[in-house]
């Protein structure tokens, strides 16, 4: 279904892209530094989760329906930046006892991740804008797309878990401290404040 030769080269280009720090990796960051490597790795899933489904609409061509009304992307974009918001809040808001990781349940770092991934719509973009590169219009487009955006997926998955993995260690230890846990929760709400930002900011371009 796909030339190999293709696959070999759509690999590392994958990988690269993969270890780039952006939006993604700056979540599960944040994620695992506030409740622990488990919640990081959902998040990190939820965020794959999200790719896939922004993949396969773009194999449909519905991507090209966001890049034509820019109200909708523009909704979508703003939808994500209140999300952001308010994970902030209640990162921020939300103290729990020293030496222990506040109780976040991966089922809700996976819904997190999945929504912060849906609501940014620079994403399918980015898709169409890559993508299509290797796909080979000879051969049936949507499996193409699936494949290759399995490819962003996993490599993703590895790449941002391992980073919220071990920032949610990290975590774990300063945690003792009631001072560094207060340092901890700002930090993370910082970022996601952050990234807030970044979302809206990008609209303008």
């Amino acid at each position: 279904m796909i030339d190999p030769v293709t696959l070999l080269a759509f690999i590392p280009a994958a990988i690269a892209l993969n270890l780039t720090p952006g939006a993604d990796m700056m979540f599960c960051l944040a994620q695992g530094a506030r409740g622990g490597p488990r919640p990081a790795l959902a998040a990190s899933a939820g965020i794959s989760a999200g790719s896939m489904v922004h993949v396969t609409a773009a194999g449909l061509g519905l991507g090209a329906l966001t890049a034509t009304y820019p109200g909708l992307f523009d909704a979508i974009r703003w939808i994500g930046v209140a999300y952001l918001l308010w994970l902030a809040w209640r990162t921020l808001r939300t103290p729990h006892a020293a030496g222990d990781h506040p109780v976040v349940h991966p089922s809700r770092a996976f819904r997190d991740g999945l929504l912060v991934n849906l609501t940014n719509p620079k994403v399918i973009l980015f898709i169409l804008a890559f993508v299509p590169q290797f796909v080979d219009p000879a051969r049936p487009v949507l499996p193409q797309f699936l494949i290759f955006g399995g490819v962003i997926a996993f490599g993703g998955f590895f790449v941002n878990g391992t980073v919220g993995w071990f920032s949610g260690s990290l975590g774990a230890a300063l945690a003792g401290n009631a001072r560094l846990e207060r340092a901890l929760r700002r930090t993370s709400a910082t970022i996601l404040g952050a990234l807030a930002l970044r979302l809206a900011l990008e609209g303008r371009k």
